[in-house]
């Protein structure tokens, strides 16, 4: 097909597709405030496009046009998702950066397969079982703001490698080239959003009690104002850096000692009231950091081969676990209180078996392949009343090999879950019809929120996604070595072995259900992808009420409650958002065309762009 027939042929029901006639998600391009010339003005910033070439989406504009840049000069998925990644570390450097780690998936059309890296945080050798253990009160830290602002909180970051691991394996561009446009957007600086100013001040006390920290993120004290230029020079030196020496820069040598030296010694504000305890980050554990290559997990659901993120994350098992579960409710078929219900009692099923069985393969025998088996699923199935939700938390079940129709459950210890609520996500592809779905973090809004001295990023806090009481029975406890156990759900979708969606979220354990929660909206619940991802969202994560935002609860809580479900806010002491989630994704057009969706309004909405963009107009 010639480009002039493709265009043709996506333009016409372009806003039928995209369900903007009905309701959707509207398109919207905000302008910068209005400022001098020499301030950097953003890029146009659409929830929506549709076009061809290639496409990009993720939270921020910037780093969105960084990946569509690099795809229009001939790169491919790969290189535009680092590119991506690396400029989302200056404009979101709370979220996400090379401090911190992720999941990176990737579908080659090359080979017609998908491929993982796995470049989770890994804690250091001398961490100790009870380093969450306040030797005082033999009680866990208070969790928020103590053991979250701390050196013990610090795992060996992997997101460099798994940029370096990804870019060799199967990139185009040398390290260097994608890192260039974020070093240049780093010195240059970014125009200071609403979100930018609120996530810094909802870490304001966190981040005045590191110097370095408070030195970068808060001249003269404050946040910057919204429409200032932000700039971090010292981060464009790191990349740089990077760029000339390769990954050996960060993970050997003055770098290394630096991060280390942080991590023991936290730089302390005279006269902060937060302990920021240290933690036992090493040179050497830098040093031999690897990101590990495993195959992905995989479920069909209704025909479709849903392709995530195997263990040390739980997101590729639970939401494919979820999925086995929900396929005998043929969703689609059922009014939309009955599939909301079905939805809530799958997830608190998954969410049972995740916390009692997954955990870092290396050290816990996970039982993978029997968390994803039709039998299992079905077993697990049986078990939801269609009239009346479970008493929470309900029991893990037994994936043994052994099925039998409504098997009662074992008994086993109810655990807290992980706290994170920050990370950020991505999805790229390119002309060719690779593909990539990634998910990055450095844990909680703001990391550790110790910054590496005049280094310009922020470590991450990702070693509180381990359980803070020691026991032998835990498969996420506290181990030397060990990769905490993660939520993090980057997913691919094919049809007829070919790619027809990607997607992924942040939002700490909610990652998993804002994953089900889209894909059950696009495949079920007849939606176009942007009215999925715009939909509001509840999560129930084996715990006595659920978790929703204001407009799920406006929605649905009347209709809801006569199952016996209780909704409440979500939000917590780390945010002032009542959000869940905050989506990227794309869908595959018939024709080659792509539709690239990210969130209207959550998180300050996102960025979605295409490389011959039909719609919106540029």
């Amino acid at each position: 097909m010639t480009p002039k027939k493709l265009a043709a042929s996506l333009t016409v029901g372009a806003l039928v597709l995209t369900g903007l006639t009905a309701g959707g998600a509207q398109a919207e391009t905000t302008s910068a405030p209005t400022a001098p010339s020499r301030v950097p003005q953003p890029p146009p910033k659409n929830p929506t496009a549709i076009g061809y070439g290639g496409a990009v989406a993720s939270v921020d504009p910037e780093a969105t046009k960084v990946g569509i840049d690099v795809l229009r000069r001939g790169g491919n998925a790969v290189d535009a998702a680092v590119a991506t990644a690396a400029a989302l570390g200056v404009t979101e450097p709370y979220s996400a950066g090379i401090g911190g780690g992720g999941y990176f998936v990737y579908y080659s059309a090359k080979h017609r397969k998908v491929f993982t890296i796995d470049g989770r945080e890994t804690a250091p050798a001398a961490m100790p079982a009870d380093a969450f253990i306040n030797p005082a009160t033999g009680k866990p830290y208070t969790f928020f703001p103590d053991l979250v602002t701390s050196g013990v909180s610090v795992g060996v970051p992997g997101t460099l490698a798994t940029w370096d691991a990804a870019l060799r394996t199967w990139g185009s561009l040398s390290l260097k080239k994608a890192l260039k446009p974020a070093a240049e957007l780093a010195d240059r600086g970014f125009l200071v959003d609403q979100t930018f100013r609120s996530q810094t001040l909802d870490n304001k006390a966190r981040f005045a009690a590191v110097v370095p920290t408070a030195e970068l993120f808060l001249p003269g004290g404050d946040a910057p104002q919204v429409g200032t230029v932000f700039r971090n020079t010292d981060l464009a030196d790191t990349y740089e850096l990077i760029g000339r020496q390769g990954p050996s820069a960060f993970y050997r040598g003055p770098l290394a000692a630096e991060m280390s030296a942080v991590v023991k010694n936290p730089p302390k504000t005279p006269g902060t009231t937060l302990p920021v305890m240290p933690g036992h980050l090493t040179p050497a554990d830098l040093a031999k950091y690897k990101v590990l290559r495993q195959d992905p997990t995989r479920v069909n659901y209704r025909g479709l081969d849903v392709y995530g993120m195997a263990p040390s994350s739980s997101g590729g098992t639970t939401v494919g676990e979820a999925l086995n579960i929900l396929e005998p409710k043929k969703l689609h078929r059922l009014p939309t209180a009955d599939a909301l219900h079905n939805y809530l009692e799958a997830s608190a099923l998954a969410f049972a078996d995740r916390n009692a069985y997954v955990g870092d393969p290396a050290f816990v025998n996970v039982p993978t392949r029997e968390l994803l088996s039709k039998g299992f699923g079905a077993e697990r199935s049986c078990q939801i009343d269609p009239d009346k939700a479970a008493v929470k938390p309900v029991k893990p079940g037994s994936p043994d090999g052994s099925y039998t129709p409504c098997a009662a459950g074992v008994s086993t210890t109810a655990r807290p879950d992980s706290k994170g609520v920050s990370t950020t996500h991505l999805v790229a592809a390119d002309r060719w019809g690779n593909v990539v779905s990634y998910t990055l973090t450095i844990e909680q809004t703001g990391g550790s929120g110790i910054t590496v001295p005049g280094r310009g990023f922020l470590l991450n806090n990702e070693l509180t996604d381990f359980s803070a009481v020691p026991d032998p029975a835990d498969p996420n406890r506290i181990q030397p070595n060990k990769r905490p156990r993660s939520s993090m759900s980057p997913t691919i979708v094919l049809k007829h072995g070919k790619p027809f969606l990607a997607l992924g979220s942040p939002g700490g354990s909610t990652i998993i259900t804002t994953v089900l929660q889209t894909l059950t909206n696009r495949v079920d619940r007849g939606m176009s992808l942007p009215r999925a991802v715009a939909a509001p969202r509840a999560s129930q994560r084996n715990t006595a009420n659920v978790t929703a935002e204001p407009a799920f609860i406006d929605a649905y809580e009347d209709r809801l409650t006569p199952y016996g479900h209780k909704l409440v806010l979500a939000g917590d002491a780390l945010t002032s958002a009542a959000e869940i989630g905050a989506v990227a994704a794309l869908e595959f057009l018939p024709g080659g065309g792509y539709l690239a969706a990210a969130e209207p309004k959550r998180r300050g909405g996102g960025s979605a762009a295409t490389v011959h963009q039909l719609w919106p107009r540029r």
